[in-house]
């Protein structure tokens, strides 16, 4: 292994400032080709994005570096060991959220890093999801406990794909008897007439990012049976109105994009047993210029309502690719600028 542990440097004086390696044990030595990742590419990131150093020899890991920060990393090490235990596949969103976690809930003054073992769990067919950050850990009790929720944030966050796991996970325990997915189509004014096809073809390219959430979670007969029976439906906004959404989990997806006319609509439709997750990104708003995004006054009018609960993820709990997070702070510190008239853009310069 390339990460061989120089056992004298157990025992080596305190250098540069840094104190001696902190060295973790962990019981099945079977488990650790998938701790560590391919290349040991699990311990670069940590290494990276801690300022670390991670040594391994047998079933030890030493950590040298910082002492906060060798107490974060091992708190990052014993939650990912744990999830590999539970048969959890480890990939570059459950590394960050490990780390996400960790830097969140391990203080300065801390004697030892706790594991997050109380993180939500939602039970599917196809797999386990766990919380990855302290907020989607937030946003999964928020829905289990709350009728409605609305999930505010960028892309990458998982606003989407939680409620569709937990939508399923429901739906699977009796909670509820349906499941409806519906979006905003074309820009919130869902023009339609111009794409070739019936109106399930004319759809369908929208709706995709629900359908593969679905296929993560549940086998595809599973998904294919429910779809033909109505027990899950996937539908644009405009097919709700006149209906009353009764035992159902119902999702409305890039929320965003609808008028205040359509998000009225859609609140109201929510009938006995139900359960509302309104998911949506504020600051990617595609509505007519002079239209008021109807999640911007829900949002105003709602919070603080009984019964309702509002989830703001931020551009530090993106969980995708590392430069998704990178590309999000870019153009976020960009809008920033055009608030305060300091941008070097001109009037037409943003295309």
């Amino acid at each position: 292994m390339r990460r061989d542990l120089d056992l004298a440097r157990l025992t080596a004086p305190d250098l540069g400032g840094l104190l001696q390696p902190m060295v973790v044990r962990y019981d099945d030595n079977r488990l650790l080709g998938a701790l560590f990742g391919e290349h040991d590419r699990n311990l670069v990131r940590i290494e990276k994005d801690l300022g670390v150093s991670v040594s391994s020899r047998g079933n030890q890991v030493s950590i040298s570096g910082k002492a906060w920060s060798q107490r974060v990393a091992k708190a990052v090490l014993d939650d990912l060991y744990d999830q590999v235990r539970r048969g959890q596949d480890l990939d570059e969103v459950a590394v960050a959220g490990a780390i996400r976690t960790a830097e969140s809930t391990v203080t300065e003054d801390s004697s030892a890093a706790p594991v997050e073992s109380s993180a939500p769990v939602i039970h599917t067919r196809r797999r386990t999801v766990i919380a990855r950050s302290p907020m989607q850990a937030e946003y999964l009790r928020a829905m289990r406990e709350c009728d409605l929720v609305f999930s505010l944030g960028p892309a990458g966050t998982g606003k989407s794909y939680l409620a569709v796991a937990m939508g399923v996970s429901m739906l699977l325990n009796g909670v509820v008897e349906r499941i409806i997915l519906s979006r905003p189509a074309v820009e919130a004014g869902e023009r339609l007439g111009f794409l070739p096809g019936d109106m399930r073809e004319k759809v369908d390219p929208y709706l995709r990012p629900l359908y593969d959430a679905l296929y993560h979670v549940l086998p595809a007969e599973r998904v294919a049976k429910s779809l033909e029976s109505g027990e899950i439906e996937i539908a644009p906004l405009a097919f709700m109105r006149g209906r009353t959404l009764s035992n159902a989990f119902v999702i409305l997806d890039e929320a965003q994009n609808t008028t205040r006319v359509q998000m009225k609509m859609l609140l109201t439709r929510m009938g006995e047993q139900a359960r509302m997750v309104v998911t949506g990104d504020l600051s990617q708003i595609d509505l007519p210029k002079g239209v008021q995004s109807g999640l911007t006054e829900a949002v105003q009018i709602l919070e603080g309502m009984e019964g309702a609960a509002f989830v703001r993820f931020g551009d530090g709990d993106v969980l995708r690719h590392p430069m998704v997070t990178r590309i999000v702070r870019a153009y976020a510190a960009r809008d920033r600028n055009e608030i305060s008239g300091n941008t070097g853009i001109g009037e037409s310069g943003d295309g």
